[in-house]
């Protein structure tokens, strides 16, 4: 009997492009990891931006902590970061939090290093929407891991050694894949992984390929993972200089949800339309830019 495919949803980041520097006058520079939804967010920003006539230019493509880095040392003003992966990464905390107490946790603890978390969208990457399937949590997972199937994960590289990566999250769940059967990749070459034979996969929740591939996104029944509310998070001295930019983000991150951004993702990774393309019609559809 054939097993089903699986692939359960984390929140991840990716590796490096280089950073476009200002021609005339001081830059905005806003950041992003190298994943298509946060190419989008970043592409969406900048155009709004550059619209109401500021320096806007794009970071793109870093992993979480290097563009972390670079925001704290002044050189990014902003990106769009996830509450959990603060909560976690950035500040070490554990606790069970509803999505409300992670926004309010991490909002007052960054609030510390000179970083202001602005109103969150209503992407939440922590979803729970699996198929009615053999295998439909993490725990199921966990026992067919134990009982000795033979399951192997693609896991992006960054999550191999996250604090809310795989190994907290075996200890959590009281198993660990056999020797050999994790492979960490680029995060675009998971889905293809599932061709070649893989059964789990480290991948986002509001990826459109998900049911492409007709994909379980597997329910973390035993609250591992925290909240991850998409959320604009600006530098304190970037914001108290252009204080106009506040309403521009929260306007942009009140018209975003998961139904949203699996579609606008979908554009790009499914249809294969550009992602400058399905940026500027978003936030031109939304009434965002005239």
């Amino acid at each position: 009997m054939a097993r089903s495919r699986l692939v359960t949803a984390f929140t991840l980041g990716a590796l490096s492009l280089g950073l476009c520097t200002a021609a005339l006058g001081q830059a905005i520079v806003v950041g992003s990891k190298g994943f298509t939804e946060q190419l989008l967010v970043a592409e969406m920003t900048v155009e709004l931006l550059r619209v109401r006539g500021f320096n806007a230019h794009k970071g793109t493509g870093f992993a979480t902590t290097g563009l972390r880095t670079l925001q704290e040392g002044g050189i990014i003003d902003l990106y769009w970061e996830y509450t959990g992966t603060s909560l976690t990464t950035f500040n070490h905390v554990t606790e069970k939090l509803s999505p409300d107490e992670g926004y309010e946790r991490v909002k007052a603890l960054d609030a510390q290093r000179g970083l202001v978390w602005l109103a969150p969208s209503k992407v939440n990457m922590r979803r729970a929407d699996a198929a009615a399937r053999r295998i439909s949590s993490i725990s199921d997972l966990a026992a067919r891991v134990r009982e000795g199937e033979n399951l192997k994960l693609a896991s992006t590289l960054e999550f191999l050694n996250r604090t809310d990566g795989l190994k907290p999250l075996q200890r959590t769940y009281g198993f660990e894949f056999t020797l050999g059967n994790v492979v960490g990749m680029d995060t675009g070459a998971i889905y293809n992984a599932f061709r070649r034979g893989f059964d789990v996969g480290v991948v986002f929740a509001t990826d459109g390929q998900i049911s492409a591939f007709d994909l379980t996104v597997l329910r973390d029944d035993q609250a591992f993972f925290p909240s991850y509310l998409l959320t604009p998070v600006i530098r304190e001295a970037t914001l108290n200089r252009y204080p106009a930019l506040k309403p521009i983000l929260e306007a942009l991150s009140a018209q975003l949800d998961n139904e949203t951004m699996v579609a606008l993702n979908s554009q790009v990774d499914l249809e294969g339309r550009k992602l400058e393309d399905v940026a500027s019609e978003f936030v031109r559809s939304r009434g965002l830019v005239e």
